[in-house]
């Protein structure tokens, strides 16, 4: 198993630190830098930026988002972003949710998993180099009737094939995901519940296509507080808010992916309360809602040894790549974690 680094969002308050902190990933080993975007900042400078001040690890989207752009400009994007950095480039894909969708972009969420199908299609066809044409129900390349004519890109990608991966939490989005991509960015995962929640759905789907889970990367995205096995409650309570907001309050009550998530872990008595109160505004009570075994069994907190236990029940339970995200209210701390996260791997025979 290999280990990520997650800075996610560009502009949440640690800018200055972020570079550091994926140096100092870039120094321990680290496999992967992964950036996110949602309204703020885009992932696709963030990561040139990285690249450029970096020397082995892969920079990932995670996630572009589908509506955010054609595909033909995410397969612009990938293959420059995969020439600048030497090979190094990750294209992470996925729909991002109806509110972002509709509200900002202006792309009406229906039909995600056709969508992200035939995006994936054309992405991987215009990054082969051949003269791009597509009829589907979401896309049709050229424009019939109109002056539009195929095109190749004309940027040479370092790599015959960019490793793509998407975002993926429901089961029938996972089954497409282990059919169409070459990896799965998963939130939320717990050892104990990821071959029933995750893991069964993507096999399914591999076995669509005629393949195996061999090489396929599952890479889920964990938070990472050190200190000791006795501080771990107190740890975990760091991460209530961002438990609660994505549990609680990231879309409506018919439409909350997370929420479903905390469902199918067995957690639907809380997932109520918690959204309940979120949407009415109680954050403080949506955060106070969000039991102890949720936020630790989706997080790896505690002392190096514990972590290194906790990363052995990941691997085995079919995870490839781990994705940290350090927490810390200082640099300092932020490269401790980072550091701890290496010594845990290293510690658990799993390097």
């Amino acid at each position: 198993m290999q280990l990520g680094i997650n800075l996610g969002y560009w502009g949440a308050g640690m800018d200055g630190d972020n570079l550091a902190v994926a140096q100092e990933a870039d120094r321990l080993g680290y496999a992967v830098c992964w950036a996110a975007e949602a309204y703020g900042s885009d992932a696709a400078t963030v990561l040139s930026w990285v690249a450029a001040q970096t020397e082995r690890i892969d920079v990932g989207s995670a996630i572009f988002q589908i509506p955010a752009r054609q595909p033909a400009m995410t397969a612009m994007t990938a293959a420059t972003l995969d020439s600048l950095s030497g090979g190094r480039f990750r294209l992470g894909l996925g729909v991002s949710g109806p509110q972002v969708s509709e509200g900002w972009y202006g792309v009406k969420f229906d039909k995600p998993l056709s969508r992200t199908r035939e995006y994936v299609e054309i992405v991987r066809k215009a990054m082969t180099r051949e003269r791009l044409s597509y009829e589907g129900e979401h896309w049709t390349l050229p424009l019939p009737g109109g002056p539009g004519k195929p095109i190749k890109l004309t940027v040479h990608p370092q790599r015959e094939h960019i490793p793509l991966y998407i975002a993926a939490i429901g089961p029938k989005n996972l089954e497409q995901t282990g059919e169409i991509a070459d990896g799965a960015l998963l939130i939320f995962p717990s050892a104990d519940h990821l071959e029933e929640t995750a893991v069964k759905h993507l096999r399914a789907g591999r076995e669509k296509a005629g393949k195996t889970l061999d090489g396929f990367d599952v890479c889920p995205t964990l938070p990472l507080a050190v200190g000791e096995d006795k501080d771990v409650e107190r740890l975990a309570d760091a991460f209530r808010p961002y438990t609660a907001l994505y549990v609680g309050g990231m879309g409506s009550p018919k439409q909350n992916f997370y929420n479903q998530l905390a469902r199918r872990m067995g957690y639907e008595q809380a997932a109520t309360e918690i959204q309940e109160k979120y949407l009415s505004g109680d954050k403080q009570g949506a955060a106070a809602a969000v039991p102890h075994e949720l936020i630790d069994s989706t997080t790896l907190l505690g002392s190096v040894e514990r972590i290194a236990d906790r990363m052995k029940a990941y691997a085995a339970a079919g995870v490839t790549t781990l994705s940290l995200a350090p927490a810390g209210f200082s640099l300092d701390e932020r490269l401790a974690s980072l550091r701890a996260g290496a010594q845990a791997l290293e510690l658990s025979g799993l390097a």
